[in-house]
């Protein structure tokens, strides 16, 4: 029996906590994480003979350092580096909510995208193409209706899949976000430089250029010996 560890992430009011609870029912485990009074929150499942161990990360609009849970979910991501990342959507504000989930690519995380509230979004008039977002993005797509308990088993499939094969490594994501020509000349020659320093953190190159370029103070102080508070 494998162990395999998902971080739950997603923006605010995306039903993040109802599709959590549908996934793993009682089996729940409270406490705090170290030094913060962030509540941290943990399941189980279990699936065709493995153990599926679901953290609940804080709720956040990024991966920016501006408030106490992003920082919580962002060191979480870097420093324990979960197997999977379960990526929660509100599909009927889609637009907003991809701007965590191209963070998340630059992270460089492994990835399976839940696009919960489809009957919201059907209301509003949406229809989304799973299959085409599937292939733009180069990652599963699964939709579901959290509160009405829809997309139970397919979510489970698409984990166990993508921990299986590799259907949500990211290195074949077609998704990547475009800086222009000159940025892109700098964040290349960054990724190169950084590369020592990436592999030491066990991240993205990538992400610690756009992050050093964009002035964060904590990978700033990462890169300068320091840790990332």
């Amino acid at each position: 029996m494998n162990e395999i560890v998902i971080a739950v992430v997603g923006q605010p009011n995306a039903g993040k906590s109802t599709l959590f609870n549908m996934l793993t029912g009682a089996r729940q485990f409270i406490a705090n994480y170290p030094g913060v009074t962030v509540e941290k929150k943990t399941g189980i499942y279990y699936y065709l003979d493995d153990k599926y161990i679901l953290v609940d990360l804080p709720g956040t609009y990024s991966l920016t350092s501006y408030s106490l849970e992003e920082r919580v979910a962002r060191n979480y991501l870097l420093h324990e580096r979960p197997d999977l990342v379960l990526n929660i959507i509100d599909a009927s504000n889609i637009e907003r909510h991809l701007n965590l989930t191209l963070q998340l690519i630059e992270l460089g995380l492994p990835l399976v995208v839940v696009l919960n509230m489809m009957d919201t979004a059907k209301d509003k008039g949406l229809d989304i193409d799973i299959k085409k977002l599937e292939q733009i993005l180069g990652f599963p797509v699964v939709p579901s209706i959290a509160k009405k308990n829809k997309g139970k088993e397919e979510i489970k499939k698409a984990l166990r899949d993508a921990y299986y094969t590799d259907s949500a490594n990211l290195s074949y994501t077609k998704a990547k976000v475009d800086y222009g020509k000159d940025l892109e000349e700098t964040i290349s020659f960054l990724t190169n430089r950084l590369q020592e320093y990436a592999e030491s953190f066990r991240c993205n190159p990538r992400w610690l250029a756009v992050k050093l370029l964009s002035g964060d103070p904590h990978v700033e102080s990462l890169l300068q010996g320091g840790e990332l508070e």
